[in-house]
């Protein structure tokens, strides 16, 4: 209960937590803590694909507030049927700090240039 205690703290200092509407980031946070939980030598899924959990706790810790802002601005705009939650946002998560940058350039150039 410590070593959760303590990752919830870390979580919380890195995205700004106190900035956030608490009920939309707790669930984020719960599963982030879940992974953070699991033993280092394991994998979990992430898009379809196994990857080590110690990759996996690496990109949950370099999660800040702009990428939790961006996974639950993703999320708000999805109209999609998600079959798995939990592996939806998962996914999401790792994926944040991968493609949060290309995203806002793509909807810069589409309101600049597009149709």
């Amino acid at each position: 209960m410590e070593e959760m205690k303590a990752y919830r703290e870390v979580i919380h200092e890195n995205i700004d937590y106190q900035y956030h509407a608490k009920e939309d980031v707790d669930e984020l946070v719960e599963l982030m803590i879940e992974v953070m939980m699991m033993p280092e030598d394991s994998m979990i899924r992430i898009a379809g694909v196994e990857k080590p959990v110690a990759l996996v706790k690496s990109r949950f810790m370099k999660l800040n507030y702009s990428h939790i802002e961006y996974v639950l601005f993703c999320l708000n705009r999805n109209t999609t049927k998600v079959g798995n939650i939990k592996a939806y946002l998962l996914t999401a998560l790792y994926n944040a700090p991968a493609t949060i940058n290309s995203y806002y350039q793509a909807e810069v150039n589409h309101d600049m240039y597009g149709g």
